[in-house]
């Protein structure tokens, strides 16, 4: 089988700052409905000048499998109000650890040994740290 490279034109500054700003608002949606959802300690790490993988890692710890499950299936649905879906799903069965991948944000659910054993804040220590609740308009408490 051939592929053909179909050539892109590179996205402009503009283009690209746009794109962020989205991923940015998406993310800190994404960490708003899960800590709508009970989830707890919900956090927004800004990877973008950190690797080319995805822009945001949202973080959060569900206090039992159901409610992982739950928590992610709430960050789909408030994503998919934007058009994002994801292109990959690890862990759904799994009590410890699920990942959904949307492509720019990567939302990491775990359990909170498993959330201290991956230890990820301190692996890409880093990655700023967003302050989700102010970009969504919210005050801190």
């Amino acid at each position: 089988m051939r592929f053909s490279a179909i050539p892109r034109q590179p996205l402009s500054t503009e283009s690209r700052v746009a794109a962020q700003k989205r991923s940015l608002i998406l993310a800190c949606r994404c960490a708003q409905a899960a800590e709508d959802s009970r989830g707890k300690d919900a956090l927004v790490l800004d990877l973008t000048g950190v690797t080319p993988i995805a822009d945001y890692f949202v973080i959060a710890t569900g206090t039992s499998g159901r409610q992982m499950r739950a928590l992610a299936e709430e960050v789909d649905r408030v994503l998919r109000e934007y058009g994002s879906r994801p292109v990959g799903v690890e862990g759904k069965d799994d009590s410890q650890w699920i990942l959904h991948d949307f492509g720019d944000i990567v939302l990491h659910v775990f359990s909170p040994d498993a959330r201290k054993l991956y230890d990820l804040e301190h692996l890409w220590a880093d990655a700023p740290r967003v302050d989700w609740k102010a970009v969504n308009g919210q005050s801190n408490p």
